[in-house]
């Protein structure tokens, strides 16, 4: 997919939403897209709430803020609860099933929705529910190749500590996973 593309990635601190966004940018920058991300917290660090806007286009981004957005990654029940509104009509919202039982309320948008943390404990671990919903979130829209933000992982795991580091190979499963659900038609689109 070309063009203009813009998602909020939204969950309780320690989920990483905040570095689902962060990839996305720095893979649209690889790719020589122009983007923008804007993050969000709430009171406390860890366990509150956070999210981040994230704007990705072939131009110049106006602003960084999204009154709608194309697509919304819901980590938790109170993200969706929150931005479900904000998804435009035609649009999709990725929920985590795991941690959302909430009824849907649009008829407008499509919904997707996957177990997460069920998933990335069979995978992995929890830890890596953010990267499974952004391998899905890549290969339903198109907007970045799964490649980029993978080559983006290699580069920041040069400038962090051994301890993440080593979650490199972790993350690059878990990004392939994501997208093989969609690939593979294993989740309620």
């Amino acid at each position: 997919m070309n063009g203009d593309m813009s998602v909020i990635i939204s969950g309780f601190g320690g989920q990483g939403a905040l570095f689902a966004g962060i990839l996305l940018c720095h893979a649209a920058v690889v790719e020589g897209k122009h983007t923008t991300w804007f993050p969000a917290y709430g009171a406390e660090m860890r366990g509150g709430a956070v999210n981040c806007s994230v704007n990705i286009s072939d131009s110049d981004v106006p602003s960084p803020i999204i009154d709608e957005a194309d697509a919304v990654i819901a980590l938790n029940d109170a993200s969706q609860e929150k931005f479900e509104h904000k998804v435009k009509s035609g649009g999709f919202m990725i929920i985590n099933s795991s941690l959302s039982h909430l009824k849907t309320k649009r008829t407008d948008i499509n919904y997707i929705k996957i177990p997460l943390n069920e998933l990335a404990q069979k995978l992995t671990q929890p830890a890596f529910v953010n990267v499974i919903a952004l391998g899905a979130f890549l290969e339903k829209t198109k907007i970045l190749k799964i490649e980029s933000v993978k080559e983006v992982m290699k580069e920041m795991a040069k400038t962090v500590s051994a301890k993440k580091a080593a979650l490199l190979p972790n993350n690059l499963e878990s990004i392939d996973f994501g997208a093989n659900l969609i690939r593979q038609q294993m989740v309620t689109a």
